[in-house]
């Protein structure tokens, strides 16, 4: 199998295994609270990362690495926070509605992260991207009524979108420290904010769950969070990061499609209006990806600097669907 092949695999591989997240946490829920799901799917992440770090190590592969110093401490503080936040408000969004509903719901992350950078960092939004956060507006407010007559609104959706604010907030954060250690990254999230997740928890009166309970959820978060993050690093070495975030941008599809088979989810004609506008709006934001390898909204950019004779590379945030997702380029010399 060629090298592109391989790539293709793991952007695709890693797509489907951040979206069996959701199904998975519905079926979970039921015997883990919301607050303590969030908590130990994060601490799961960080647990996984922290173990493949000491790997790397012990066989020297860490040499590299840029890792964060005490100037980019005001920026990882906000994200720990964020990240205690968004996954919060995102179990209970999945405790409250369908996980069909999520996980379209989900590229309302898009928009927040791309007002966002709009309003504070001054960055540019193409016209075709401005028309897919548009259709990915209007998809998430069909989403977020449980009856168009009776105008009430989704309490599931509303967490799903407050979910979705906060990890936009936190997409901007990231990208201010996004030329360090993608693992120490991600390691610090996982772990910090799963820490902090689980003491809230406490706080409002939720419970530990059974070992077993624990343990799986820990697994999942590893597997839809730290697994996903390496497949997508080694897809994009290959296949450079638009095509990579191309195939990935299935992610949430994939999520509706493992909605029906593993939880038997029949929605509405209202979630089929919105999964058709939502999927319009996906493909006009592939091509803008394509089309345009340079930033525009903060979620993707290729380009050269001259640094002398020296070649390097580092990690920059990549901003579409998945909160975690961070991944590198290399800078050569022009």
């Amino acid at each position: 199998m060629s090298k592109n092949k391989t790539a293709t695999f793991f952007a695709i591989l890693a797509a489907a295994l951040y979206a069996i997240n959701v199904p998975i946490s519905k079926i979970l829920i039921e015997n883990v609270s919301p607050t303590m799901l969030a908590g130990f799917l994060y601490l799961g992440a960080g647990v996984g990362i922290g173990i493949l770090l000491g790997i790397k190590k012990t066989q020297n592969k860490l040499t590299d690495e840029k890792w964060l110093n005490i100037n980019d401490l005001p920026y990882t503080i906000a994200m720990v926070i964020l990240d205690i936040a968004a996954p919060i408000f995102l179990m209970f969004g999945i405790a409250n509605t369908n996980s069909a509903n999520v996980s379209l719901i989900n590229n309302f992350e898009i928009v927040a992260t791309s007002v966002i950078a709009l309003l504070i960092f001054k960055e540019k939004i193409s016209k075709r991207l401005w028309i897919a956060i548009v259709l990915v507006l209007l998809s998430s407010v069909i989403l977020s009524f449980e009856g168009m007559e009776a105008l009430a609104l989704n309490k599931g959706s509303m967490f799903v979108l407050c979910a979705c604010i906060c990890w936009g907030i936190e997409n901007n954060c990231t990208r201010s420290i996004s030329d360090k250690s993608s693992e120490e990254i991600v390691l610090i999230k996982g772990i910090f904010s799963g820490i902090g997740s689980i003491a809230i928890a406490f706080i409002i009166g939720e419970h530990l769950p059974e070992i077993l309970y624990i343990l799986a959820v820990m697994l999942l978060g590893f597997v839809v969070y730290g697994l996903s993050i390496n497949f997508y690093i080694m897809a994009q070495k290959n296949l450079g990061a638009a095509k990579t975030s191309t195939f990935y941008s299935i992610a949430p599809f994939l999520g509706v499609g493992f909605s029906f088979i593993i939880l038997g989810e029949r929605p509405t004609v209202q979630f089929y209006i919105a999964l058709s506008i939502m999927i319009i709006s996906t493909l006009i934001m592939i091509k803008d990806t394509l089309g345009n390898e340079k930033i525009y909204n903060g979620y993707i950019h290729t380009h050269q600097h001259k640094h002398g004779e020296v070649v390097h590379s580092h990690e920059h945030r990549h901003f579409i669907y998945n909160p975690m997702h961070i991944h590198s380029h290399s800078h050569v010399n022009t």
